[in-house]
C-alpha cells in the first residue's frame, strides 16, 4: 500500500517566502517610487552633468527594480536576504550618479553662461540628495525595514521622538520618517528632533550634510551677473 506523505504546515518547499510577509509593503512601494523619482530627476540634469545617455539610470533601476515589483505583486519571488542587498547595491549606483552630476556641476560652472541652467541643476541634484539619504537611512536603520519590525520598536541607528521613554506606544518609523530625515539634514545640516546613534548613522548624514553644501555653493559662489 502506497505511502501518503503529509505535507507540513512548516515545510518551506510548500510555503511562500514568509519573510515577505513581515515587510510594510507601503513604505516599500514610497521607497521604490523615491528610486523612480532619483532617476527622473537625473533624466533632466543638463547633459553636460550626465555620463551616459539620460535615460541610463532609469534603465538600470528598471534592472533591479522589476524582480522587486513582482515580489510585492505575487507575494512570491525575492526572499528578504536578496531583497535587501539587491536595494542597498542599487542605493550604491543612485549615489554614484549623485557623486559624478556633482563634480561634473562643479567643474563645467566656470563655463556655464545662463544662470537659470546652473540653479535648475542645482535644485535638482539637491532633491536627489535628499532622497536618496532618505533611502540610506531606511535601508540602513537597525538592519532594514523587516528586521525593525521583526525586532520591535527599539531604537537602532536613528532615535525618533516616538522611540524614548522606551517607546510605550509600540511605533515603528516608515520610509517618510526616513524622508524627513534627510530633508532635515539636508536643509539644516544637522540633526533636528532625529539623533544618529551609531558611527554609520553619523558617516552617512556628514556625507549627506557635505554633498548638500556642495550643491548650494555652487550657484552661491558663481557669477550672479549670468545672462537669464
Amino acid at each position: 500500500m502506497a505511502r501518503v506523505k503529509k505535507v507540513s504546515a512548516a515545510d518551506p518547499a510548500h510555503m511562500p517566502h514568509s519573510d515577505q510577509f513581515h515587510l510594510n509593503r507601503p513604505s516599500l512601494w514610497e521607497a521604490m517610487l523615491s528610486m523612480l523619482a532619483v532617476g527622473v530627476l537625473h533624466a533632466f540634469l543638463p547633459t553636460k552633468l550626465l555620463i551616459g545617455p539620460a535615460w541610463l539610470l532609469l534603465a538600470i533601476e528598471a534592472v533591479f527594480l522589476l524582480p522587486i515589483v513582482f515580489t510585492l505583486l505575487t507575494e512570491r519571488g525575492l526572499p528578504y536576504k536578496t531583497l535587501h542587498p539587491l536595494l542597498l547595491t542599487l542605493l550604491g549606483v543612485l549615489t554614484l550618479g549623485l557623486a559624478s552630476g556633482i563634480m561634473l556641476l562643479i567643474i563645467t560652472v566656470v563655463g556655464n553662461k545662463y544662470a537659470t541652467v546652473l540653479l535648475r541643476s542645482a535644485i535638482l541634484l539637491w532633491c536627489s540628495n535628499v532622497l536618496i539619504f532618505g533611502l540610506w537611512y531606511w535601508q540602513i536603520d537597525g538592519g532594514g525595514p523587516m528586521k525593525r519590525h521583526q525586532s520591535g520598536s527599539r531604537a537602532a541607528d536613528f532615535l525618533f521622538p516616538q522611540q524614548e521613554d522606551g517607546n510605550p506606544t509600540g511605533w515603528i518609523p516608515g520610509f517618510i520618517d526616513y524622508l524627513f530625515l534627510a530633508f532635515t539634514g539636508a536643509t539644516a545640516r544637522s540633526p533636528t528632533e532625529m539623533f544618529p546613534l551609531t558611527g554609520r548613522a553619523k558617516v552617512l548624514m556628514m556625507i549627506e550634510a557635505f554633498l548638500s553644501v556642495l550643491v548650494v555653493a555652487v550657484p552661491a559662489i558663481s557669477e550672479f551677473h549670468l545672462p537669464w
